[in-house]
């Protein structure tokens, strides 16, 4: 498949290379032009490009990673309809969040309890008519910044109210060496593992299943 990346940090880099290397390719686009991009895109190696926005969102697949702050206005512009897109982002409210400590979290966690609803519904709203899921963001990308064939399949969650969008998704992590979670829609299961929550920044490793084959 295709995927396009609108933002060009870590969870681009990162993902970016998993997803490479399980034979995919990706398109990559910032706020700031594709020329800004030619290091980043030759960094990830062959397969990846930098192009426009309106480029990298005809992808089979659109991955949202910028800061959140950024993330309304950076979903601006496009007609979503019919789009698959991934919510890869963690609602903190600052450009340079402090996530390291409980007293940065708990700021994050009091702004979304003000909005009243899940990160991820406040991303449909600004993203209407896309098949929205949220995944990816319930880990540190320097956790699994390991891209050897005998690494752990380490567990990403994934939320999203359209079925088939997010099985396809949870098809695409799975293929890129990890074990995706299917955790119901992004009302319920987007708060179990947005910024904050119980399933966020929880490192699990898949070892077995009853049923292989159950999503």
């Amino acid at each position: 498949m295709r995927i396009g990346f609108i933002g060009a940090g870590s969870v681009t880099r990162v993902m970016g290379r998993h997803l490479l290397n399980a034979g995919h390719t990706i398109a990559v686009c910032n706020s700031r032009g594709p020329e800004t991009l030619a290091e980043f895109v030759e960094e990830l190696g062959r397969g990846a490009t930098a192009e426009t926005k309106a480029q990298v969102v005809e992808s089979d697949v659109v991955i949202i990673a910028v800061n959140w702050v950024q993330a309304e206005e950076a979903l601006q512009g496009v007609d979503w309809s019919g789009r698959i897109l991934i919510d890869a982002m963690n609602a903190h409210h600052e450009m340079r969040p402090d996530v390291t400590s409980l007293e940065g979290v708990t700021k994050s966690r009091a702004e979304l309890a003000r909005a009243g609803s899940t990160s991820s519904e406040m991303v449909a709203k600004w993203a209407p008519g896309a098949r929205l899921v949220k995944s990816i963001s319930n880990m540190p990308m320097e956790w699994i910044d390991d891209y050897g064939a005998d690494r752990p399949r380490t567990v990403l969650f994934a939320s999203g109210d359209d079925a088939e969008a997010k099985y396809l998704v949870i098809d695409m992590l799975n293929d890129a060496g990890f074990a995706a979670v299917n955790l119901g829609s992004l009302a319920t299961g987007g708060a179990m593992h947005e910024v904050g929550a119980p399933l966020s920044g929880l490192e699990l490793h898949f070892i077995r299943r009853i049923r292989p084959e159950a999503r």
